[in-house]
């Protein structure tokens, strides 16, 4: 049975609902919506449930069936999500890279490269390296600043970071 038959979650189930709806009166091809289904089940079980290896499959079946850039962008940036939930996060960094040449607007996923970039300067500094640290801390800040401008009200504490360390322009 697949996954998102099982979700026991209210908001899952009501997704889940609307989703099938869309997918019977909107026109499209039996392959997009055969994706549709592999990246709605990713998205079922990467969040909900936490099952990493099920959702990654999901997601690399519906790559392998979606031919819209655009939603690409959304698989490899799923992709990306949970590579950096496994601590992976060269191989993130690859999966946002890739959803941001789909699609250049999205804001998350800059906002993650940044997150992934400070965290390898603090652990420069930790390891008593301040010239990398502040190489990964200014990649951080490009990463961030393209998130804000895209999102303005969004990232209030990234912005916060960027004006205290004075690489807010």
């Amino acid at each position: 049975m697949p996954r998102s038959r099982i979700n026991e979650n209210f908001i899952d189930k009501t997704f889940s609902i609307v989703a099938n709806i869309l997918l019977r009166i909107i026109p499209t091809t039996s392959g997009e919506k055969e994706a549709f289904t592999y990246y709605r089940d990713g998205v079922m079980s990467a969040q909900s449930e936490g099952n990493y290896a099920e959702a990654l499959q999901n997601y690399y079946e519906a790559m392998r069936l979606e031919i819209d850039p655009y939603d690409r962008s959304y698989i490899l940036y799923n992709i990306g999500l949970i590579h950096t939930s496994n601590g992976e996060h060269t191989k993130a960094l690859e999966y946002y890279f890739r959803a941001l040449e789909r699609n250049p607007f999205l804001p998350q996923a800059f906002n993650n490269m940044a997150v992934i970039c400070h965290y390898r300067g603090e652990q420069a500094i930790r390891q008593g390296d301040s010239e990398i640290a502040e190489a990964w801390f200014n990649q951080a800040a490009e990463y961030w600043k393209q998130a804000i401008a895209l999102t303005p009200g969004n990232y209030i504490e990234a912005q916060n970071w960027l004006k205290i360390t004075g690489r807010f322009e």
